[in-house]
């Protein structure tokens, strides 16, 4: 019955897939429902029929920062691979561009530059998708994605609705946002603003960062840094960091202590679980080597965060997402559909009353 339903508002939906080819861990199992969504109304359509059918739901992007686990999921994993770029005049000296989600990052940083527009150097050579940079608020070199956001279109899960943020509304943080934190919402489109340049310029920035991110990071199948610098603004972890690392003091003017430098100085390069391994170029990379397990992973980002708090009393705070918390569960859809209900029922008792009615519709 729920395969029919879906089937008929969702044709192309696909059974029982595995979803380690869709991450850049490369591990997981597969999910019950799989749709990968090319154009927005496709989306929709998906996301009204999985909130009818109260299913389990997760939104996926590139794949670049999440780790499913081994068992099958038993739900529906939509895959946005919505594409599509719109460039508009907006203040002089910058222009905003209109990415769908699913754009992929590296294909937006190119485009700017092509367009001599600046601002998106620094996200060169980071994979996924402008959605899920937004999702996470994406930040590397000083800079972030929130920094540069105008707008958010979004799908509110709760009302069926479409919802537009500004870029106060969007609450960004440091690799935080409203998004990441309510799972109500699906990032549909995002504007962004960016500075009229010079394109030797901005290709010449693109190479630098790209220059280090390649000699920093393994090639290996990763999720990208596991964990969260940490930022030092309460004088109290001042003196935690000065008491526990004296040679750390050099980090305090940046405002950030490298979660990297915590864990190498832990001994933890090159500690394996099973197939898994922290990376030995770089310390806040867990790389899989080639047949590595979730759990196997999982286990070893526990590992490390204990082993940083026992000797460090550092809580090392995890960057990538594990994909249970972040499911859209049956009770949601349960929970929300009776407070439609009920909104609707007020509603109706209202309009029976003859309150807030459209002019030329009171009885």
């Amino acid at each position: 019955m729920k395969l029919s339903h879906l089937k008929k508002n969702i044709p192309k939906i696909k059974t029982d897939v595995s979803l380690k080819e869709y991450t850049t861990f490369r591990v997981g199992g597969k999910t019950r429902y799989f749709f990968e969504a090319e154009t927005e109304e496709d989306l929709l359509k998906a996301l009204v029929a999985v909130s009818n059918l109260r299913l389990p739901l997760f939104i996926l992007g590139g794949g670049s920062n999440v780790v499913f686990d081994d068992e099958k999921f038993d739900g529906v994993v939509i895959k946005v691979n919505t594409k599509g770029l719109e460039v508009e005049d907006y203040k002089p000296g910058s222009k905003i561009i209109y990415a769908e989600a699913g754009t992929p990052l590296l294909f937006l940083v190119n485009k700017a530059k092509e367009l001599s527009l600046s601002g998106l150097e620094w996200a060169a050579g980071i994979p996924g998708t402008i959605g899920g940079a937004v999702f996470g608020n994406a930040a590397a070199f000083g800079f972030s994605v929130g920094e540069i956001v105008k707008t958010v279109e979004t799908f509110d899960l709760e009302s069926l609705k479409k919802r537009k943020f500004n870029q106060k509304e969007c609450c960004f943080k440091y690799k935080e946002s409203i998004f990441k934190k309510e799972k109500k919402y699906v990032i549909l489109r995002i504007g962004l603003v960016l500075r009229e340049g010079n394109k030797k310029e901005i290709e010449k920035r693109m190479r630098e960062y790209l220059k280090k991110r390649n000699k920093s990071q393994p090639f290996y199948w990763s999720a990208g840094c596991v964990f969260k610098n940490i930022k030092i603004e309460k004088p109290e972890i001042k003196l935690k960091i000065k008491k526990a690392l004296p040679e750390a003091e050099k980090f305090l003017r940046s405002g950030f202590l490298p979660a990297g430098y915590l864990i190498d100085r832990c001994g933890l390069k090159g500690e394996k679980i099973g197939r898994a391994e922290v990376s030995q170029k770089h310390a806040n990379f867990i790389i899989n080597k080639g047949g590595a397990k979730a759990k196997d992973i999982i286990k070893l980002m526990r590992l490390v965060k204990e082993r940083v708090k026992e000797r460090l009393g550092i809580e090392l705070d995890r960057e990538v997402i594990l994909a249970k918390n972040f499911t859209v569960d049956s009770d949601f859809w349960v929970r929300d559909n009776k407070r439609r209900e009920i909104k609707n029922k007020k509603l109706l008792k209202r309009r029976r009353k003859g309150k807030n009615l459209p002019k030329g519709k009171e009885k």
